[in-house]
C-alpha cells in the first residue's frame, strides 16, 4: 500500500473528503517526525511505539575494493508493533 491508497483508505473509513484525510495523515507524520527529532518516543497503544536508537560508529568494508571504510554514528527511527497489530496480523 502506498501513500495515495492509504489517504484513500482512511477516507472511506472515515468517511470525510481524500483532501482532508491527507491533510491528517501529512500532520500525523509531521507530528511523529517532530517527536523523534526531539528525542520522544511516539506510542499509539496497540498499534506500536515509535523510537530513535543510536547507532554507534563502526568499520565496514567496500565490497569493490576490499578497503576499510569508517561509517559515522547517526541516529535511527525505530518502531516496534503493539500486540493488537501483531495479532491483526497473525
Amino acid at each position: 500500500m502506498n501513500k495515495k491508497e492509504l489517504i484513500e483508505s482512511i477516507a472511506g473509513a472515515a468517511e470525510i473528503s481524500k483532501a482532508a484525510a491527507e491533510k491528517a495523515l501529512n500532520a500525523a507524520m509531521a507530528a511523529v517526525a517532530d517527536a523523534l527529532k526531539k528525542g520522544d518516543k511516539v506510542t499509539l497503544v496497540g498499534f506500536g511505539t515509535f523510537s530513535v536508537a543510536k547507532r554507534d560508529a563502526r568499520t565496514g568494508r567496500n565490497p569493490q575494493t576490499g578497503k576499510s571504510i569508517k561509517i559515522p554514528a547517526k541516529k535511527i527511527a525505530k518502531f516496534k508493533a503493539g500486540s493488537k497489530l501483531s495479532d491483526a496480523i497473525n
